[in-house]
């Protein structure tokens, strides 16, 4: 017996659809599964903004280090002007919203037989910043620098 070509026809518009099952499944994998990819990408975006600020923060703190020892090098200043009163504290740094910069300069004398201002002082700049979750975050970088001159 010869098929019935309204039957085919039918059959193959029926199966064109997704079905409850199907579709109930789909969206079952999706609440599953894009959270997590959500939160990936979250966490992603707040990395890299922490290592941008961490990056300018480095930044600011290298500046500070190198312009006092142009001043230590500098005829017209030398190792006697680097003192913590020329190197104020910055609440807010001009042009980065949000970081501070403070320097601290201590000096040390050298073997007893150094006269006081001939040693050698360590130079120490912090930078503070708030993180991207809101936590306070600091960079430090030091250096020493001598009395020496040749």
């Amino acid at each position: 017996m010869p098929a019935d070509p309204t039957h085919l026809c039918r059959s193959r518009h029926a199966r064109r659809g997704l079905t409850l099952i199907e579709a109930i499944a789909a969206i079952v994998i999706l609440a599953v599964g894009l959270p997590a990819v959500l939160w990936g990408i979250r966490d992603a975006a707040r990395i890299r903004v922490d290592s941008v600020l961490v990056t300018r923060a480095r930044w600011l703190a290298a500046e500070r280090l190198e312009d006092i020892l142009a001043d230590r090098h500098s005829p017209a200043r030398g190792y006697a002007y680097v003192v913590n009163a020329n190197y104020p504290a910055e609440t807010t740094v001009s042009g980065f919203t949000g970081m501070s910069r403070t320097t601290a300069i201590v000096e040390t004398g050298g073997p007893p037989s150094f006269a006081a201002g001939t040693g050698y002082k360590t130079a120490t700049v912090t930078v503070a910043f708030t993180g991207s979750s809101g936590a306070s975050r600091s960079v430090v970088l030091s250096t020493m620098i001598t009395s020496y001159t040749p």
